[in-house]
């Protein structure tokens, strides 16, 4: 039996499920939010940012994956018993000091590859920002986000899985230094769209930022344990235009008190 044809109807169904798995992957990020469900479309660069990294990270995920199953699946059909003589024994090659060094290498390259590419990405986006156009600080409760501005107004929202969520209101085209605190345990602050995954941590404030083109909103939740009530800590991130904020704005804060009427004079 001539062994070629069988390994070429092998090699076509590796190249068939390859396309495959590319199509879907392609599909999966035009003209439906993005990759979901974990990352919709971005809507801020550091939240592009990361987008992109996990993109990159996933594409070289899955060329890794093609071919160590390509190679394990063209062993199996090029040495597959029934194709071969009686008693014949597959090209050894256990103590190979090049396949050795080059299969404990190349993981270890790859892997720092992406270690290194990660940690550049992440210092960017995870930075207490030096030109903020606007700082906000969001303190995690259990279980709840309050939203305190630089003027002094605090939106509270309580986590409520039944209530609609109190949004968290930015102006667009603003860049937005966030500032994350925690008063009980830690909670996690993230909306996939705008920003990774930032730890509110009792004691001890960590940073991120913002910076959103367009108006909408946008949906997040707490994304660390955080106790019975975690589920109800729902987010939602909303961008208005400059004037509408300002309206907004103006409505939280709080109506001056009458002064009191002074007495009559006796």
């Amino acid at each position: 039996m001539n062994s070629r044809g069988p390994l070429g109807r092998g090699a076509r169904l590796l190249i068939a499920l390859a396309g495959i798995a590319a199509l879907l992957f392609v599909l999966s990020a035009c003209d439906l939010g993005g990759v979901h469900p974990i990352f919709p479309d971005p809507v801020s660069a550091n939240g592009k940012n990361i987008y992109d990294t996990y993109v990159g990270i996933s594409l070289m995920a899955i060329v890794v994956f093609v071919g160590v199953e390509a190679a394990l699946l063209w062993v199996v059909i090029r040495y597959r018993r029934s194709a071969q003589p009686v008693g014949y024994v597959p090209p050894q090659v256990h103590g190979h000091t090049g396949l050795e060094i080059a299969w404990t290498i190349a993981p270890l390259v790859i892997v720092l590859a992406i270690a290194a590419y990660s940690f550049a990405e992440l210092q960017k986006d995870f930075q207490p920002i030096s030109n903020p156009q606007m700082t906000v600080i969001i303190s995690g409760h259990q279980f709840g986000w309050d939203y305190q501005y630089e003027n002094g107004v605090v939106v509270h929202q309580e986590g409520s899985l039944a209530a609609p969520v109190v949004p968290f209101v930015v102006p667009t085209h603003t860049l937005v230094k966030l500032q994350f605190r925690a008063t009980d345990v830690i909670h996690s602050w993230w909306v996939p769209a705008v920003s990774g995954k930032t730890d509110a941590v009792p004691g001890y404030d960590n940073f991120s930022w913002l910076k959103i083109d367009q108006t909408g909103q946008w949906r997040g939740e707490c994304a660390e344990l955080c106790g019975a009530g975690h589920a109800s800590m729902q987010i939602i991130v909303q961008a208005m235009d400059q004037p509408e904020f300002d309206a907004w704005m103006a409505k939280q804060k709080p109506a001056p008190s009458p002064s009191a009427s002074p007495s009559p004079s006796k």
